[in-house]
């Protein structure tokens, strides 16, 4: 856990040029509306894994009352801090949020989960948190694309040739270190998405909806190679509720 925040703290800087401020079109076109759209209404937000804190800022530009992001990274929340815009920030992993029971009606986390050990620990905590009848909009990045050894197949054997991604052992939790760009390291943890709908149930959280949009078109042409794959989603979105007191 220590050396994942380790690498984290270093390469906070590329994350920050690379994918906040309108840098990333997948944000700016898909994950950020839709984070508007599924927290719309909900005063108390919390962001879990805020990073440099767009999230927590869309939301409170929305109108809600109390926006709180929390980081295990001191150099994200540094710079969420000093770029403001009404969110309160604090320093702490998912498994121990530093919040009351119930205190929020929504909690968000955009291709968070993905990097937490901790899966089970940090779920119920987001449960805890939660209000009854509190919405959970969970982003990750689809495990399709993250198993182990997945990637890009150009087959010249058939003709015409093709391009097809490949699949690694998708039921096989792994824990791996990947060098996203050249000497950028970041942890990923691929799992199921029955690992994670299962974790939610035995929180107490209901699947209402699951989302699997097809790429953004900004992103495409950024990404030239996944034109021939435009019908294969980058993005996981589960929305889930915390049952009401009394429910069975």
């Amino acid at each position: 856990m220590a050396d994942d925040i380790d690498l984290w703290e270093a390469h906070a800087g590329w994350w920050q040029d690379g994918f906040t401020d309108g840098a990333d079109p997948e944000y700016e076109e898909q994950i950020l509306p839709l984070a508007a759209n599924l927290l719309a209404g909900y005063d108390r937000i919390l962001d879990v894994g805020t990073g440099e804190g767009q999230v927590a800022r869309l939301v409170a530009a929305q109108g809600s009352s109390l926006v709180a992001g929390i980081d295990p990274t001191a150099n994200q929340v540094a710079v969420a801090t000093e770029r403001g815009g009404g969110p309160v920030y604090a320093r702490s992993g998912a498994d121990a949020l530093p919040f009351a029971d119930g205190a929020f009606d929504a909690v968000v986390a955009c291709l968070v989960f993905e990097h937490i050990e901790a899966v089970d620990e940090a779920i119920d905590e987001v449960a805890r948190v939660l209000r009854p009848g509190g919405r959970f909009a969970f982003f990750l990045n689809h495990p399709l694309l993250q198993t182990p050894n997945s990637g890009w197949i150009d087959d010249q054997m058939v003709d015409p040739p093709e391009q097809y991604w490949r699949i690694g052992p998708y039921l096989i939790e792994d824990n791996s270190v990947e060098e996203v760009e050249k000497d950028v390291f970041i942890p990923f943890i691929h799992r199921p998405m029955s690992r994670y709908v299962n974790a939610m149930a035995e929180a107490g959280l209901v699947l209402r909806r699951m989302l699997e949009p097809s790429p953004p078109p900004g992103f495409l042409i950024r990404a030239s190679e996944y034109q021939e794959a435009a019908s294969i989603p980058r993005l996981l979105v589960l929305v889930a509720d915390k049952l009401e007191l009394g429910s069975p």
